[in-house]
């Protein structure tokens, strides 16, 4: 009894021991993961974390930093609580954003932290309802893609329905006489093409035509303006020769205008004195007549009735 007692001592020993061992390595491992390692919270809404698991891979610039700890959706449900530990040396700022990456082939997902060229001051604050510091969630070019991706798949379907419903066969009829209408307006324009063709080929006669007939007539202008400029210097200083001859005959003609006024007036003054004297002639003449039909008068002397005014 007392050597199975010692047996059961000595391996209850050893379990503890082990334990002991088991409990000590633990400890070690964990103090050293904190000690090695900070650890953050990243709350993700927009993207998609399809192939994200515990344990993924969280990179920086493509080199791996870290792990994905836990994952764990809110009581919103609306966001994923994702607690990652990164290397203490990595710098994490506080515009720091997490973006899901992930590979085409395998379609596993992992954490990339992109910090902004200018980086802000460390990021070291717990908000209210974290137990880890929170990076911000930044947007995928992937997702981006895909949502573009899905647009243009969208409008594509859309194109495609929109394409069965004009093709319909009542539709199709229509077309087909559209496309009739069109080829026949088509042979038409081709025949008035023609014609056109041939309406410019005479109009660019007729502008070649017109053009050597505006060279000739340049031409003849130059030869008739050189035949004529001597004309008119010609014709310049006859017109200054009239112009002298007119001024000299205007100061002729108001000298013979002059002269005509003196002679005017001399003419008239010997005029008024020989009307006078032929007045005067033409009375005595009267009388004299008087006195021949009276022959007593002539003889014996006018009566006093035959006497003017003034006479005895």
């Amino acid at each position: 009894m007392e050597a199975e007692a010692r047996y059961t001592f000595v391996g209850a020993a050893i379990l503890v021991l082990l334990a002991a061992v088991a409990a000590g390595l633990i400890w070690l491992q964990d103090a050293g993961s904190r000690r090695d390692f900070s650890f953050y919270n990243v709350f993700f809404e927009r993207q998609s974390l399809d192939g994200l698991q515990v344990g993924g891979e969280v990179a920086v610039r493509g080199i791996r930093v870290g792990r994905v700890e836990d994952i764990t959706l809110t009581q919103a449900a609306k966001r994923v609580r994702v607690a990652i530990r990164v290397d203490r040396r990595v710098p994490v700022s506080q515009n720091t954003i997490a973006i899901v990456t992930r590979n085409l082939i395998t379609g596993i997902a992992s954490i990339n932290l992109v910090t902004p060229a200018a980086a802000g001051g460390p990021l070291t604050e717990i908000p209210a309802g974290s137990d880890y510091p929170v990076i911000a969630e930044g947007e995928s070019d992937v997702d981006n893609l895909t949502g573009r991706f899905s647009q243009v798949g969208d409008l594509a379907a859309e194109a495609i329905n929109n394409f069965n419903r004009a093709f319909r066969a009542e539709n199709r009829e229509t077309m087909g006489d559209a496309l009739r209408n069109l080829r026949d307006l088509t042979a038409g324009l081709n025949k008035r093409l023609v014609s056109l063709d041939r309406s410019m080929v005479a109009f660019d006669k007729a502008v070649t035509s017109a053009g050597r007939a505006s060279e000739r007539i340049a031409t003849t202008a130059e030869h008739a303006g050189r035949q004529i400029e001597p004309a008119l210097v010609e014709a310049e200083n006859t017109l200054r020769a009239m112009t002298s001859a007119a001024v000299a005959l205007e100061r002729e003609t108001k000298g013979i205008a002059s002269s005509i006024d003196r002679a005017t007036s001399d003419t008239d003054d010997h005029l008024a004195v020989l009307v006078i004297e032929l007045r005067s002639s033409v009375e005595a003449f009267d009388r004299a007549l008087d006195r021949f039909r009276d022959p007593a008068a002539a003889l014996l002397g006018p009566s006093k009735a035959q006497l003017g005014p003034g006479e005895h």
